[in-house]
C-alpha cells in the first residue's frame, strides 16, 4: 500500500491518507484493483459495488507513466468488472478543473450529470459524472 499513498501524494492536491486507504481496504463493498508494470504499482483504482450502481472513489496513474494508455486500460478492466458484477451504472466525482480526467471519462461514455459545490475540502465543485453499463460498449 506504501505505493499507492506515494502515487496519490503524487495525483491530487490533497491526498487521501494511508489510514483512509487502510479502512478502504476493510470496507466489504469496496474493490481495488493496481495496474502493474515491469513487477511496479504504477496506478490504481477503487470502487464501491451497492447493489446494481458501481462508484468510482479514487484512481490515478503515477505521473511518470501517464498518457502511454495505462490508465485507459486500468479503467476499462473496472468498468467490465463492475458489468460483471451486476451493476447497470457507474458514477464518479472529478473536479471541476481536472479537464484530463474529464476527457477520458467522456470517452468512455461518461456524461455530466451534476455539479456537487464545494465538494472538495479546499473549496472547489466536483462534476458527478455517469455512465450506463446497459447502453453497449464499456
Amino acid at each position: 500500500m506504501p505505493f499507492i499513498v506515494a502515487i496519490e501524494k503524487k495525483s491530487f492536491p490533497q491526498p487521501w491518507s494511508y489510514s483512509l486507504f487502510l479502512s478502504e481496504m476493510s470496507n466489504r463493498m469496496a474493490s481495488y484493483f493496481v495496474a502493474l508494470w515491469q513487477e511496479k504499482v504504477i496506478g490504481y483504482i477503487g470502487m464501491w459495488l451497492v447493489f446494481e450502481e458501481a462508484h468510482i472513489t479514487t484512481f490515478a496513474i503515477h505521473p511518470a507513466y501517464r498518457g502511454k494508455g495505462f490508465g485507459k486500460r486500468l479503467f476499462s478492466y473496472a468498468l467490465q468488472y463492475a458489468l460483471l458484477h451486476g451493476c447497470k451504472e457507474v458514477l464518479l466525482e472529478v473536479r471541476v478543473s481536472n479537464v484530463v480526467a474529464q476527457n477520458l471519462y467522456l470517452g468512455f461514455g461518461f456524461r455530466p450529470v451534476g455539479r456537487r459545490r464545494k465538494y472538495y475540502s479546499d473549496g472547489e465543485d466536483a462534476i458527478l459524472m455517469k455512465k450506463d453499463l446497459t447502453e453497449g460498449s464499456v
